[in-house]
């Protein structure tokens, strides 16, 4: 997978310059101290990374048996999760588009005792989108539309069946007044709600999960505790925690996240539209 990794990337980064203003422009705002050089460097550790990414998602989805994922995506220190499972309790583990998230979404339900549940946008193709779907849900874990959320939940909570519910709270929102603002990387920067909503609702327990690439193709995830009783939080402390977890990591290796990703194409009242004027939403 290395080889082709390699020869994707040369393809990738130097023929089609896939969205490189985009890196570039979120590297060189986001570290603003960092020089021309050195933030180059971190552009191509990036398109390597990514192009390990695809190659990884590939055999994922076509390839990948229970033995290899979990050689290749490590949890630590799954007790911790287990501790929940044990007094019969649901929990909510967040990370973001950063390492490896397809291995944690097909591997989920096979490592952890608890039902596996990832939380996604459906692709619009809908025959790509059945297919992998199901190569993504073959070894148990169910992936629900984040449209469909709210009731899966609530199934499941009132059968008392204990759900370790995977949430990536990095995506950019689609309208900027029913999101929460805070400072990140430096920027300002709109976070989805949904991790603190589904935590206080039910009170259940947020964990961040870290996921490190050791080596290509190889990664640990370890968990630890990001708020344990959310109904006596106060209101956005979890999402405010989950931001300044998150900002720590990407800060310690910025090119295992997702830099082509349009993370700030919205301000407190629209979206930037791509003539660099903004259209206002409507609360």
């Amino acid at each position: 997978m290395r080889l082709l990794a390699d020869i994707l990337y040369l393809f990738v980064y130097h023929i089609a310059r896939y969205r490189r203003a985009v890196v570039r422009d979120n590297l060189e705002k986001c570290f603003p101290q960092r020089g021309k050089d050195e933030l180059r460097a971190m552009e191509r550790r990036y398109y390597l990374h990514l192009c390990d990414l695809l190659v990884e998602g590939a055999y994922n989805v076509l390839f990948a048996t229970p033995p290899f994922l979990k050689r290749h995506y490590r949890f630590t220190n799954r007790q911790v999760l287990d501790r929940y499972y044990e007094r019969g309790q649901s929990v909510i583990i967040a990370s973001a588009h950063y390492g490896n998230w397809e291995y944690m979404v097909t591997s989920l339900n096979m490592q952890v005792l608890h039902h596996g549940i990832g939380v996604g946008k459906p692709l619009n193709d809908k025959a790509t989108a059945s297919f992998i779907g199901r190569r993504r849900t073959r070894y148990g874990t169910q992936v629900v539309d984040q449209t469909d959320v709210r009731q899966h939940v609530a199934f499941y909570d009132r059968c008392h069946v204990p759900v370790a519910l995977m949430m990536l709270g990095d995506q950019s929102p689609s309208n900027p007044h029913r999101s929460y603002w805070t400072q990140f990387l430096g920027r300002d920067t709109a976070f989805l709600y949904g991790i603190e909503y589904f935590a206080r609702k039910y009170n259940y327990p947020v964990l961040f999960y870290t996921v490190r690439r050791t080596r290509r193709g190889y990664y640990d995830v370890t968990f630890e505790p990001l708020c344990e009783r959310p109904q006596e939080a106060a209101q956005y402390s979890i999402v405010e925690a989950y931001a300044r977890r998150l900002e720590r990591l990407v800060a310690e290796r910025p090119e295992h996240w997702l830099w082509s990703h349009q993370r700030w194409k919205l301000t407190r009242n629209g979206r930037i539209q791509k003539d660099g004027t903004i259209k206002i939403i409507e609360k």
